[in-house]
């Protein structure tokens, strides 16, 4: 059932820096960015204040993205791209027999996690991302082939993020288990499941429908970068 708070949804990194996440954050007065040891997205209350910010921010990362709106930036950095997602959203916990052991990660497996990540969606995961939240893998041969875990929190919502497969692995079920798995473990804490996935990947997006999650708006990640 839809909830006051959605609206919070619209500006997801201000408002989970702003609640659970506000031990990560870098704040420039208006603007908020995640540490990027841990996660290189920023996001704003005050467009006038998002030019120094992100000018400000580019001295600790050289390239990083601001979500949401379009943010103002000064000549010295450029918008590399508008990547344009769909925001997706999941109202009740999602029945589905789990026939894989699901191992919840540890440190331990920091490496072969930011590798397998960095192996499909190379650029989002950072050595410490996976401390933001809960982090679920599938093992063969004791070979990390599968995962998903959680990125933004705020008091209400928690992300669904980095669902991935190794693609040697791909089409055997292993994806929808640790969603499913990721997501009843968000609403046993009391929270909606959300999560951001490219507007043209229509494979991932008819899984998640399959799975229950409906769209709730297209949201913008402004990649931004240093202008050599």
């Amino acid at each position: 059932m839809k909830s006051i708070q959605e609206n919070k949804l619209d500006n997801p990194v201000w408002n989970s820096l702003s609640e659970i996440h506000t031990a990560f954050a870098i704040d420039y007065n208006g603007t908020k960015f995640y540490n990027p040891d841990y996660c290189p997205f920023g996001g704003f209350a005050l467009s006038e204040s998002t030019s120094n910010a992100a000018n400000q921010y580019s001295a600790l990362s050289e390239k990083f993205f601001i979500v949401g709106e379009k943010p103002e930036i000064r000549n010295t950095l450029k918008i590399e791209k508008e990547l344009v997602c769909l925001q997706m959203i999941v109202y009740d916990k999602i029945e589905l027999p789990i026939t894989d052991e699901i191992v919840k990660l540890t440190e331990e497996h920091n490496d072969e996690l930011v590798q397998l990540v960095n192996l499909v969606q190379p650029g989002y995961f950072k050595n410490k991302t996976a401390l933001l939240g809960n982090y679920y893998g599938i093992f063969k041969e004791n070979q990390l082939i599968a995962i998903t875990g959680e990125r933004m929190k705020m008091d209400h919502f928690t992300e669904v993020s980095a669902i991935i497969t190794h693609p040697d692995h791909t089409g055997k079920g292993y994806a929808k288990q640790l969603i499913a798995q990721c997501v009843n473990a968000i609403f046993d804490e009391n929270k909606t499941p959300y999560l951001h996935v490219v507007e043209n990947n229509i494979g991932a997006i008819a899984l998640y429908e399959k799975l229950g999650f409906v769209t709730r708006r297209k949201i913008s990640f402004w990649n931004i970068s240093k202008n050599q």
